[in-house]
């Protein structure tokens, strides 16, 4: 009789680790599809009506929807830094970069690909880069080093800063694409370069009207940051970024169908100058901002299909996200102020790219991966920079205390078996903030503003004073409650200076 008990007692334990184990025999594919400058109202999973969004819907109603997931910044170089590294970007003071600027990651760094490479995976990243290339200022003409692949990325397909920024050109394994030796690139951020018109010079040759800043070279009609000369044959077509990235990712996605891979997919949508494909051309009423949000829709709708037409979308783990809120005038004439209508680009919140408040880092973040990740909503905080811990995790990936220094395990959290989210996270923007439950507390500034960005209509949240705002009451970030609870300022001012001091 005990035999039996202890035979029976044997098998349930055996059931019971076998089903709570969260591991998979064979490791996932891992897409992070990463989009520029969506707010968290900017699709209709997340509440939009005057714009459609079906195939990142899709996701969501197949996968987990977050309600409070952020980005570690309200600007982009800073969030894909910590996205990248698992530590936060004032560690390295990442700052928005010019389209010069030398690799912002030290190639000793381990990153996310890094980790994945060691576990079996090929590793590439396509898209938006805006994490500097090369020592000191590159050379266009060579190739660039260092860059991706002394990051970890087996493969890349780089717009090498913003499409706002020169140069112009794409970059694949850190070489110009189609560039001819007759026609060197040269690049400046100092003074005008070549004989290229600039859009200062001729405003008539431009598609959209631009702001001083962006009044730079003039590259298929439209005006940049920045001066370049040369390389004619290997300007881009901004029209043609859906297709051209889509394809590469595809690309990339078959050849390594067979193997685990891992691609940080990096979207330009809807980051300016919003140039859509004339196929999405008046798909909204809000001009190209709403274009290029459908382009952008479009775009993740491909890389679904391929995976499901390879037969890998089952072992795919997809987390889609963007890197800071939305803005709507950012330099260019393209009405969308004007065409907003009724839509909240930021949803219930305040504030939007560039922002302390709400709006600046809390994402839209979807994570898909099926008979893994149940459907349904998390409300669970959740940071960007805790990816590299969680795909350690769900790779079965030590991560020792020299790397990833502020990035928690949250992979449980990640795939919906845990409401058990982040106690308490830094949020960045030209100041600190921390979150520690549902209180947010925003240290006072403590540097000049920028000139560009004291012209910028967005809620910056930039005061000399502190604020604290309890969002469990007050979503919006309305009533500051800083002078009611001084003691709350103190406790959580002294966590902030912790965590920087670390």
């Amino acid at each position: 009789m005990k035999r039996a008990y202890f035979i029976c007692l044997f098998f349930v334990l055996a059931l019971f680790f076998s089903c709570s184990t969260t591991r998979p025999v064979k490791k996932p594919n891992i897409l992070i599809i990463y989009v520029d400058d969506l707010g968290y109202g900017d699709l209709s999973c997340y509440g939009a009506k005057a714009v459609r969004t079906p195939h990142i819907d899709e996701l969501a109603n197949n996968g987990l929807l977050f309600t409070d997931a952020h980005s570690s910044a309200s600007t982009c170089t800073p969030s894909r830094y910590s996205l990248l590294t698992g530590s936060y970007a004032f560690r390295n003071n990442a700052a928005i970069l010019p389209g010069d600027a030398p690799l912002i990651i030290d190639p000793e760094t381990v990153t996310i690909a890094d980790m994945l490479k060691k576990a079996g995976y090929a590793t590439g990243v396509i898209g938006k880069w805006h994490l500097g290339l090369g020592n000191g200022e590159p050379n266009w003409n060579i190739e660039i080093k260092p860059g991706p692949k002394e990051i970890g990325f087996d493969y890349s397909f780089l717009i090498p800063a913003t499409a706002d920024r020169v140069p112009t050109v794409f970059v694949e394994n850190q070489r110009v694409v189609n560039l001819e030796k007759e026609n060197p690139i040269e690049v400046s951020y100092d003074h005008k370069i070549g004989t290229l018109p600039t859009g200062l010079e001729h405003p008539e040759q431009l598609k959209m009207k631009a702001d001083t800043q962006h009044s730079g070279t003039i590259i298929n009609g439209i005006s940049r940051i920045g001066f370049m000369s040369g390389g004619s044959s290997a300007h881009w077509k901004d029209e043609e970024f859906a297709t051209v990235l889509s394809q590469k990712a595809k690309a990339f996605i078959t050849k390594h169908k067979d193997k685990p891979f891992f691609m940080y997919y990096s979207l330009p949508s809807i980051h300016v100058p919003r140039s859509p494909n004339a196929k999405f051309v008046g798909a909204t009423e809000m001009g190209p901002r709403g274009d290029d949000i459908v382009q952008m829709d479009w775009m993740v709708g491909e890389i679904m299909k391929n995976l499901r037409e390879l037969g890998i979308d089952k072992n795919t783990l997809v987390i889609f996200s963007s890197d800071n809120g939305p803005v709507l005038d950012d330099g260019y004439a393209d009405n969308a102020v004007e065409l907003i209508g009724e839509h909240q680009p930021s949803g219930i919140y305040r504030g939007g790219k560039y922002s302390a408040y709400e709006g600046g880092t809390r994402m839209p973040t979807i994570t898909y991966w099926p008979d893994v990740i149940k459907p349904g909503r998390s409300d669970a905080l959740f940071n960007q920079v805790d990816l590299f811990a969680s795909l350690a995790t769900l790779t079965g990936q030590q991560v020792d205390n020299k790397n990833a220094p502020d990035s928690k395990d949250m992979s449980q959290v990640l795939i919906g078996n845990s409401s058990d989210g982040r106690k308490s996270m830094l949020q960045e923007s030209f100041t600190m903030s921390i979150r520690s439950g549902t209180w947010k507390y925003i240290e006072p500034l403590s540097k000049e503003v920028p000139d560009w960005l004291a012209n910028k209509t967005i809620e910056t949240g930039l005061s000399s004073a502190p604020q604290l705002y309890n969002l469990k009451e007050d979503r919006e970030e309305m009533n500051d409650l800083s002078a009611k609870y001084p003691e709350k300022v103190k406790e959580l001012a002294k966590e902030l200076n912790r965590i920087k001091g670390m």
